[in-house]
């Protein structure tokens, strides 16, 4: 007989595993932190995971995480993060160590940073692109550096 709902092969007073506890931060794509539209945030912003913006962010944003700009998002900041997407509207520099993508009807105005960068067609892009390695900065070696010139004769 079972009290108080346990079943027969339980031990009184377990608790059974709850199934929507299980592994519920380490979703693929999953996003951890969302300011909705209609919000406003000025300020500073660091973050582990994934954040989405679909509201309206002043100020500076850091992490090594992905951060995606919505749809009708308007994003006014300095930008540092390892993956940006963008959907919405960004004005100000985008700093990212793994890849930045554009998604119509995406807009940003300022200077792009990353190694990798993709645009769809219908994307506004007003600015300067540079793309390389973030991560590391390799020296020159001897044998790829160029020779200076001589100017003795």
């Amino acid at each position: 007989m079972a009290i108080f709902g346990e079943k027969k092969d339980e031990k009184p007073g377990s608790v059974p595993p709850r199934k929507e506890e299980s592994n519920v931060s380490g979703r693929v794509g999953e996003v951890h932190t969302l300011l909705g539209k209609g919000s406003e945030f000025d300020g500073k912003l660091t973050f582990e995971g994934q954040v989405r913006i679909d509201g309206r962010f002043n100020g500076q944003i850091n992490t090594k995480d992905t951060l995606v700009v919505g749809e009708g998002a308007k994003v006014t900041a300095e930008i540092s993060a390892g993956t940006v997407i963008v959907n919405g509207t960004i004005e100000g520099n985008v700093r990212a160590s793994q890849t930045v993508e554009l998604h119509q009807p995406g807009r940003v105005k300022g200077s792009i940073e990353t190694p990798a960068l993709s645009i769809d067609r219908g994307v506004i892009f007003e600015g300067t692109c540079k793309m390389e390695n973030l991560g590391t900065k390799p020296s020159p070696s001897p044998a790829t550096a160029p020779a200076a010139p001589s100017l003795t004769k």
